[in-house]
């Protein structure tokens, strides 16, 4: 199938050939048969993308600020490779779907096969898109009306945040498509509706739904606004315009009468005039696009609706309202189509996105798509043999750290499976994997493939890596191996049974900085000499909202990140921890703090300290390691800086930052390739070593749960023993 992209870093607009999505629980699985374009927020990408270095650093001052910390803490090199990284990685264009039901997820109970609905789906011939962002569409309403669903809302959101009453007197500053719409919603309220903008063709259609509209490049609008008000203002003001400068915020504070509502659906300038807001008391509130639960994953994603009685519009009611808006005919929106092309011809909008005077471009979609969940890329660069590589997940960590060490490898490198298709044949393209696929089981079962990876959300780590052994596959999932303590048995049972190797992606213990501490601390000898370890990790903080701190999902930082460091000190004692306590500020039911001290008590006499903090300043170090032993110290800042004391013959080396990836990854294919010779080999992770870090970080939360010190042993199985030194 066939999606639209953006990429930011060349500004090329292109069609990429990716697999079918699949559907998952509470999902639905769309065939597109139109799709509106956004010339307002798809413009700005395409101009972005279309802008020199310079100038997308100017209209990202915030992100410059950061740039910034990142060159002193990690270095300059690698800031800039993290730099381009990030724009070269193509967005998905489009969120004004309509289309069929091809399929329902488990869940999913009021949807049909062959239903009509409208959603937020991208440019795309099929797309599966999470329940609560799809909406059914009358019988009465054409697909082309109800593309408009998606921006009716966001102007819907926008109006219900104004209060309008009847006899109200609003402006609407942009009238571009969301400013008509929203003008429009406002008349239907009753109100009596003045619009602003300069191009005449959208005055016009102002003036032809009863608008009183006035060109702001020919007139004074705020003196204009206040004679036809009797010098009163506007009891309200919504600006759907975008600008760089405060103008227009200054403009809608003066036209507005005292205590007036302003709503900000645009983007623009926020330098706010305290003498303008103070003096007539008005009210602001930027509108978050189609109405409350936008960007909460539990009810987008999770499919947790929020109750009618005390949330009366959802970003999905909303949908509905436009719908039956349009349905009964007070919502007309024909004559804003100013051109429908077929999906191929994409480029007769996108080529002229800037200059353009449309107000609503559609695509038509083919009746027909092919929905193969796999495509070949690259069959004739494939080689097989031993140590053939799936992935399974095609995440930003994906993209950027673990393809580049496995390409320097040597890996040969045959799927790669995503959910949705597009990051993975994004991925495929640019490091020669032979095929994507949306259907990860393919990869389980393809013989050729010996070694499957697996970087997907932390809940379906154990489950993946479970059902990899049981198909005969070693396995490399990333942290954590899993987030409950019943899933530690099954992956036990699956790695005891099939023999085959299961690694973590614990990397720091194979930086260079890692293992020269193991070295000047004795090597393999260095278990018979207990000593002190502090690793400290300035985490910095990321939003309440993500996925990582839900429990069931993520597993909380504590788990899911600062395992890395009882992994690093597991290896520098030499040694497995036997007990730990958790101590966190303030009270976390959930289990999941990120600002949280973790001691930890080894089987020979060593103990070390995790600092996992997400309150510190991004501009400090992000992680430092600290080892104490017979009267010598090491040092080592950011894996950039390893200084020793009391060594002789050492005192510091340094360079650039390298926290182990590459070198994981060229043992990991050696291993594979290589199989196990002779005794054991230790050029990996011993599996005992695995469950007892996870068991470790498990009972952690515990402990934080318990308020006490927690015996590791007990965690998520009874006898360690039981786990043998299978590679």
């Amino acid at each position: 199938m066939k999606q639209l992209v953006q990429n930011l870093k060349t500004g090329e607009t292109v069609l990429e050939n990716v697999p079918a999505p699949q559907v998952g629980r509470g999902q639905v699985l769309i065939q597109t048969t139109r799709s509106l374009v956004s010339l307002g927020t798809e413009r700005m990408l395409v101009e972005f993308g279309r802008a020199s270095l310079v100038a997308k650093a100017r209209q990202q001052p915030d992100k410059v600020k950061q740039v910034l910390d990142k060159i002193q803490s990690d270095g300059l090199m690698p800031t800039l490779e993290a730099v381009f990284r990030k724009l070269g990685q193509p967005l998905p264009l489009g969120y004004c779907n309509v289309g069929k039901v091809l399929a329902v997820g488990e869940g999913v109970t009021d949807l049909r096969i062959g239903d009509r609905v409208a959603s937020n789906g991208p440019h795309a011939e099929v797309v599966c898109v999470p329940r609560n962002l799809v909406a059914l569409i009358p019988d009465s309403v054409s697909d082309d009306e109800a593309t408009f669903t998606v921006v009716g809302a966001i102007g819907l959101q926008g109006v219900r945040l104004l209060n309008p009453t009847l006899g109200e007197t609003m402006v609407v500053i942009g009238l571009g498509l969301i400013g008509l719409l929203t003008a429009e919603l406002l008349r239907l309220n009753g109100c009596r509706v003045i619009g602003l903008d300069v191009d005449e063709a959208k005055l016009d259609q102002a003036r032809q739904r009863g608008i009183r509209a006035l060109n702001s490049a020919d007139s004074d609008t705020v003196a204009a606004v206040l004679s036809l008000t009797n010098g009163i203002g506007a009891d309200g003001v919504v600006i759907t315009a975008s600008a760089h400068t405060d103008e227009l915020m200054s403009q809608a504070a003066r036209m507005s009468r005292k205590r007036g509502r302003i709503v900000l659906i645009g983007v623009v300038g926020l330098n706010l005039s305290r003498a303008e807001f103070y003096e007539k008391e008005l009210q602001f509130q930027v509108s978050c696009s189609y109405g409350p639960g936008r960007y909460d994953e539990s009810y987008e994603q999770q499919g947790r609706d929020y109750p009618l009685p005390f949330v009366r519009w959802t970003e999905n009611r909303n949908f509905q309202t436009v719908l039956q808006l349009l349905g009964s005919g007070q919502l007309a929106v024909s004559s804003l189509i100013t051109e429908n092309v077929p999906f191929a011809e994409y480029e007769a909008i996108y080529r002229a996105i800037g200059t353009s005077h449309s107000i609503a471009s559609l695509m038509h979609y083919p009746e027909t798509v092919e929905l193969d969940a796999s495509i070949k890329l690259q069959e004739s660069q494939y080689d097989g043999g031993p140590g053939t590589v799936g992935l399974i997940g095609a995440g930003n960590f994906t993209g950027a750290t673990l393809l580049p060490a496995l390409k320097a490898a040597g890996a040969t490198l045959k799927t790669i499976a995503s959910a949705g298709g597009l990051s993975a044949t994004l991925l495929a393209k640019k490091f020669s994997i032979v095929q994507s696929t949306t259907d990860y089981r393919q990869i389980l079962a393809d013989p050729t493939i010996d070694l499957c990876i697996i970087t997907t959300r932390h809940h379906s780590h154990a489950r993946l890596t479970v059902e990899a052994l049981r198909a005969g596959k070693h396995v490399f999932v990333e942290k954590p191996l899993a987030i409950y303590d019943n899933e530690l048995a099954g992956i036990i049972d699956a790695q005891q049974t099939s023999g085959r190797m299961v690694m973590v992606g614990f990397n720091r213990r194979f930086s260079p900085q890692a293992q020269k501490m193991k070295a000047l601390l004795g090597g393999g000898r260095s278990a018979e000499v207990p000593m002190n370890v502090v690793a400290t990790m300035n985490a910095g903080s990321i939003p309440a909202s993500s996925w990582v701190h839900d429990r069931a999902v993520g597993g909380g930082r504590i788990l899911g990140e600062a395992c890395h460091f009882v992994d690093l000190i597991t290896f520098l004692t030499g040694s497995r921890v036997v007990s730990v306590c958790l101590n966190a500020m303030g009270r976390h039911p959930t289990e999941t703090t990120d600002s949280a001290s973790l001691l930890l008590r080894y089987e020979n006499g060593a103990t070390g300290v995790v600092n996992y903090f997400a309150n510190g300043s991004k501009a400090y170090a992000k992680e430092r390691v600290e080892v104490y032993s017979q009267e010598r110290t090491l040092v080592l800042d950011n894996f950039r800086k390893l200084t020793g004391y009391g060594f002789k013959g050492f005192s510091s080396i340094s360079g650039r930052q390298n926290k182990g990836h590459a070198e994981l990854m060229k043992r990991l294919i050696e291993h594979v390739r290589r199989g196990r010779t002779n005794g054991a080999d230790d050029s990996l992770i011993p599996f005992a070593d695995l469950i007892n870090t996870t068991q470790t970080m498990l009972a952690a939360l515990h402990s934080l749960r318990e308020n006490r010190w927690v015996n590791v042993a007990g965690v998520g199985l009874a006898q360690m023993e039981t786990v043998s030194e299978v590679a």
